[in-house]
């Protein structure tokens, strides 16, 4: 029961470091230039997940989840026609990063209904545990 913690440990761990990635995402949605000073815009992270070991191997063979955070060199960055603006081009187009704020807000509602599941399932192991000891005790 106690490799069922770890597991939603890690669960947690993970949706903290994606609500803290889809933050940083929103808070640079209109960033035009990098930490330099140079024209560039910034570039969207995403949260990589995948199976992880934690702690001692359990006899189910259920695994917790590791995440790292990557950068999306894929998309695009989006183009805006801002004469005025100081980072403009000679065409007066701005680079802006490739972030839509809707996904990230999607992305971050679903990131909380996660992590808020990995709360219940710790609370509900928690009453299985404290109910064996009550009844062996």
């Amino acid at each position: 029961m106690f490799h069922t913690l770890d597991i939603s440990t890690s669960g947690l761990i993970a949706q903290r470091t994606r609500m803290d990635t889809i933050a940083g995402n929103i808070a640079n949605v209109n960033t035009t230039q990098n930490e330099e000073g140079k024209i560039a815009p910034f570039q969207r992270r995403l949260v990589m997940m995948q199976p992880a070991s934690v702690g001692a191997t359990s006899p189910t063979g259920s695994q917790g989840v590791a995440s790292t955070v990557e950068i999306d060199t894929v998309s695009p960055p989006r183009m805006a026609y801002e004469p005025g603006h100081p980072h403009a081009n000679a065409e007066g187009k701005v680079l802006y990063p490739n972030i839509n704020v809707v996904t990230e807000f999607v992305n971050a509602m679903e990131a909380s209904r996660a992590y808020e599941a990995n709360v219940t399932t710790m609370e509900v192991t928690k009453d299985m545990i404290q109910n064996t000891f009550r009844l062996l005790g």
